[in-house]
């Protein structure tokens, strides 16, 4: 097959990068991303340069988008996509990769509900009014907590 514009793409499987973009769910952009990263393949060319990208690519796209809806992180969805593609893998290996994300997961969202409870309370202390006294602001210019210190 050879496309030299890109005309056709779809019809016999091979799409290009906006049909794979619509059909993925995933922008070109970060197709594009994607293939420099080393996350998906190369995708095929044309004489004239343009990508091409099976139903297999589109597939792989998909399973990228969906990773990353789950917040994994490129590394964690290259070996996913290695497991995905090793037929003799055990699941053993995929359960761990996943409830070690959750556990990281449960670990942000805990610190996230920290910041929260400590900004209300801050907010409930401010009166909001037009005295320019502001516990918000006395908190954040004082010493910071010994625990959690950023260090730089």
């Amino acid at each position: 097959m050879s496309h030299d514009r890109g005309e056709g793409a779809g019809a016999d499987g091979i799409h290009n990068i906006g049909e794979a973009a619509a059909l993925s769910g995933v922008s070109a952009r970060m197709i594009r991303h994607y293939e420099r990263t080393g996350l998906i393949p190369q995708a095929t060319r044309t004489r004239a340069g343009y990508r091409l990208y099976s139903e297999a690519d589109i597939h792989r796209l998909r399973f990228v988008r969906r990773a990353r809806s789950l917040g994994f992180e490129t590394a964690d969805i290259a070996v996913l996509l290695d497991l995905w593609n090793d037929r003799s893998r055990a699941s053993a290996d995929v359960k761990r990769l996943a409830t070690a994300h959750a556990r990281e997961l449960a670990r942000k969202i805990s610190e996230l509900q920290a910041m929260q409870r400590t900004l209300e309370e801050l907010a409930a202390q401010c009166h909001g009014d037009g005295r320019p006294d502001c516990p918000i602001l006395d908190d954040l210019a004082g010493p910071a907590p010994a625990e959690g210190r950023e260090e730089g």
